[in-house]
């Protein structure tokens, strides 16, 4: 297979409003990709289309599946982490354990034990006396112990500190992730995933403005701080962004030979953060 996701021409509409329009987009087998956008830009409205979650416009094929008509058969396959993904209150972890096991058939228990012996979430404990980060911790015991091929992050830590946050991407990358899956993380901390994606999508008012890999993303944004005197010259390459610091003018440039900005002053690479800003800048 060697997409996991094809969409094309896909729209969703509520009422006057529509939040996607059009959305055209490929995304490979083996590959961790950030979508990443402002709030209402569209990234939730396409994974509920992608999980099967809602009805959608245009074609859109799953592991090969239709969404809306086959999602029973495309959840074997697929697992979701979602901030509003809730557990039942009154389960213990155990229980949800045993139940996870009787419903799904590529559930490995004892390897969703052996996860969660290494945190401080104990078994049997109801899910009301947990904290967020623990229930987050039992979502991510049960999705990585899945022998699932689609992993979908919607703002999988939201809330939670910094130190639990650098720790479920480790997790994720050291006990998940391989050539034969793939995941799809959305998240507003996108200076934490960035040294883990492999692929970025910028989605902005329900179209996507930019899909790339992060090696040829990272390659083409430069920012110069330009040497006093050589502001004339800097000027005349085209740069999309004009700013300052420490008293000295800032240009950013996409897809301008770094040997020669070089000459006009000290060089440094955008981080996708910066990247999405300048991006966003005069879309309508």
């Amino acid at each position: 297979m060697e997409n996991v996701v094809e969409a094309r021409n896909l729209s969703k509409s509520f009422g006057a409003f529509q939040a996607l329009k059009g959305v055209d987009l490929d995304i490979p087998l083996g590959r961790i990709v950030g979508v990443i956008g402002a709030n209402g830009a569209g990234k939730t409205t396409m994974l509920n289309a992608i999980l099967g979650l809602s009805s959608y416009q245009g074609d859109l094929h799953v592991l090969g599946l239709d969404p809306s008509k086959d999602r029973a058969k495309l959840m074997q396959d697929v697992c979701f982490i979602s901030d509003v993904a809730t557990l039942p209150k009154w389960m213990k972890v155990s229980d949800v354990f045993d139940y996870v096991e009787d419903i799904h058939p590529k559930f490995d228990r004892a390897k969703a034990e052996d996860f969660i012996a290494r945190t401080n979430v104990p078994m049997d404990k109801k899910v009301r006396a947990l904290s967020k980060g623990m229930i987050v911790q039992v979502h991510l015991a049960v999705v990585m112990s899945i022998d699932a091929k689609l992993l979908v992050l919607d703002e999988p830590t939201l809330g939670l500190d910094v130190i639990f946050r650098k720790k479920f991407y480790a997790a994720l990358l050291e006990e998940y992730f391989d050539e034969e899956r793939t995941v799809v993380i959305t998240t507003h901390q996108v200076e934490e995933i960035e040294n883990i994606l492999t692929d970025v999508v910028f989605i902005r008012d329900g179209r996507i403005v930019l899909t790339a890999d992060m090696e040829n993303l990272t390659e083409q944004f430069i920012e110069v701080m330009v040497t006093s005197g050589k502001e004339e010259e800097a000027e005349a390459l085209g740069p999309i962004k004009k700013g300052s610091s420490f008293g000295k003018s800032t240009f950013v440039y996409q897809n301008v030979d770094r040997e020669m900005l070089k000459s006009l002053g000290e060089t440094r690479r955008l981080g996708l953060a910066d990247i999405f800003v300048v991006t966003m800048q005069g879309e309508g």
